[in-house]
């Protein structure tokens, strides 16, 4: 062979092997990345030309896909978009998908492996393949109940069974409709993203789960718990409340809230200290307790820093670092570094309500194939027991207070005795505080669990979020006839 045949011939011989290496590359390497490229309109025709399981809350569907004339063949809506929007998210040409829409997307778009055998199936008789269905634990009464609560707000709602950790309503607002994000017209979409985006408070963003938040004086559950745990402590225990605090090894001076005197003997019993939220008591007694023990109980509770999976993972909870006692102290009235997302707050009430045991929060009561088959279902998990149920029973009688005498009188029910806790952070001195409240019913047999949680709302926790938060127990237990 002459030399311009070898050359030629080399370079075919290179070029090929270029060829091979670079579809194996895309084939193999690169198959998951440009499976997942919003912008390949092959897979988004795919996907589109099938029936896409449906979210569903009592019975109803919140998120489902309807048939169109369209090239792309299916349509993802929600009939009561803004009411659930938190939970299921959308599920967009541009901007993919959110939320449960991303958390179950294999099990809605048909590719779980649980449901190998209906694809396998619908191979076989030329069936048209479609999704499964996600079941959610929400009650819709619950749920209703929240968002209207929350209603001018920015803010959310978790409530929990806390027997099981199913969660019975996840409210966030200021919400929006995910239709308008899963429409076929991408330059609508991307108008209303950019309408969303523009807003103060990205309604987007599920405040329930996705951010954390200073708990204030929601954080003093925990501090008794720690007290209560060292045997040292009972609900009638005399602790110090002073008017004044100055902060161990500074001249920082802590204060009750609206400079108030929680005794006139600058002592009171732990209950009366929890009832009235005496920032003063609280803080010398995480000092007393010291950093270990506090920490300890946080963590507990689940404020470990580390994200929940519900199925859509959430922020982390913690204490953040404590540097001195100074610092403690003021940890321990739920400020400085403290960090709770409403979903934690939550589970910081139930575990009390459920005789001192958490369980794992979780979303899904079961998974459904296309012809509704259960293929499966929740099994409750405990996550954590922070406090025996001695410890437990104590607190509760303790929160019952701040509900009967105390912070939380808003959130009372008719014929319901209720515990909980109020809680008022600070922010910064030019931005109004935030507002909590935690508490379950019936405090003696609890049903539900409940963390209301209102930004920058302008008052107390008493004022705001506790009647919220007794309307959301309300409705549940009217709905189970309770």
């Amino acid at each position: 062979m002459n030399a311009p045949l070898r050359r030629v011939a080399i370079s075919v011989l290179v070029l090929f092997t270029l060829l091979i290496v670079n579809v194996n590359y895309i084939q193999v390497v690169r198959s998951d990345e440009l499976r997942e490229d919003s912008g390949n309109t092959r897979v988004l025709t795919e996907e589109y030309s099938r029936e896409r399981g449906s979210i569903v809350v009592d019975g109803t569907e919140v998120a489902l896909s309807v048939p169109t004339q369209d090239t792309l063949e299916y349509l993802r809506q929600y009939p009561q978009g803004p009411l659930y929007a938190p939970v299921t998210g959308y599920y967009s040409l541009v901007y993919g998908a959110w939320q449960l829409e991303d958390a179950e997307n294999e099990v809605l778009a048909g590719s779980d492996a649980r449901l190998f055998t209906r694809r396998l199936t619908d191979l076989f008789t030329g069936r048209d393949p479609s999704g499964g269905d996600v079941v959610l634990t929400l009650d819709a009464g619950v749920q209703e109940a929240a968002m209207a609560g929350l209603e001018g707000v920015t803010g959310a709602v978790v409530a929990l069974d806390p027997s099981t950790g199913a969660v019975l309503g996840m409210a966030s607002t200021p919400t929006y409709d995910p239709g308008r994000l899963s429409s076929h017209d991408p330059a609508d979409i991307r108008a209303y993203a950019e309408e969303l985006g523009a807003m103060d408070a990205d309604p987007r963003l599920n405040r329930a789960t996705e951010d954390n938040y200073p708990p204030g004086s929601v954080f003093k559950v925990i501090v008794s718990a720690a007290a209560l745990s060292t045997g040292e402590y009972t609900p009638e225990t005399v602790v110090p409340a002073p008017d004044v605090l100055t902060l161990p090894g500074t001249s920082t001076q802590l204060r009750n809230f609206g400079n108030s005197s929680c005794s006139s003997s600058q002592e009171q019993s732990l209950i009366d200290a929890l009832t009235i939220s005496c920032n003063t008591a609280f803080a010398q007694l995480g000092i007393d307790l010291g950093e270990d023990r506090v920490r300890e109980m946080a963590e507990a509770f689940g404020m470990t820093g580390e994200r929940l999976e519900i199925p859509m993972r959430t922020a982390g909870s913690s204490i953040g670092d404590i540097e001195s006692e100074a610092a403690l102290g003021q940890t321990s009235i739920g400020q400085r570094d403290v960090r709770m997302t409403p979903l934690q707050a939550a589970m910081v009430a139930a575990a009390v309500g459920n005789d001192g045991t958490l369980m794992t929060p979780h979303l899904i009561d079961q998974v459904r194939a296309p012809d509704r088959t259960v293929i499966d279902r929740a099994d409750p998990e405990e996550l954590s027991e922070p406090v025996t149920p001695e410890v437990a029973d104590q607190l509760q009688e303790m929160m019952e207070s701040v509900v009967t005498e105390g912070s939380g009188r808003a959130a009372r029910i008719p014929g319901v005795t209720v515990a909980g806790k109020t809680g008022t952070a600070q922010v910064s001195g030019d931005v109004p505080d935030h507002n909590w409240f935690v508490g379950f019913a019936p405090a003696d047999d609890p049903q539900i669990a409940v963390a209301v949680f209102v930004a920058n709302g302008g008052g107390t926790g008493g004022d705001v979020s506790a009647p919220i938060a007794g309307d959301v127990m309300q409705a549940y237990l009217e709905g189970q006839g309770g």
